[in-house]
C-alpha cells in the first residue's frame, strides 16, 4: 500500500487538534503508512473546498469536514481507500 498524504485542515483550535490526534491513532491502529500534516492557512485549505473545519483531506480528497471524526470512523474510511 502506498503512503497516504493526510492533512488536517483548521486553524489549530482544540477540535482541530483532537482530529489530528484521532488521525494519528487511526493510522497507528491500522498500521497505515501516512504523511500526516496540518494545514492552518485558510487560503490553502480553501483550495480543497473546505469551508468549515476541522477537515480531513486524504490524497487531495476531503473525507470529513465540519466535525471531529472518531478513531473508529477514520479507520473505516481509511481502510476503504
Amino acid at each position: 500500500m502506498a503512503v497516504r498524504e493526510i492533512r488536517i485542515a483548521g486553524l489549530g483550535c482544540p477540535r482541530c487538534e483532537q482530529t489530528e490526534r484521532n488521525v494519528f491513532n487511526a493510522c497507528a491502529e491500522l498500521g497505515l503508512a501516512a504523511d500526516i500534516g496540518h494545514i492552518r492557512d485558510m487560503k490553502e485549505y480553501g483550495k480543497f473546498g473546505v469551508a468549515i473545519t476541522p477537515a480531513v483531506i486524504v490524497d487531495g480528497k476531503v473525507l470529513v469536514a465540519g466535525r471531529v471524526p472518531t478513531v473508529a470512523e477514520l479507520k473505516g474510511l481509511l481502510s476503504k481507500l
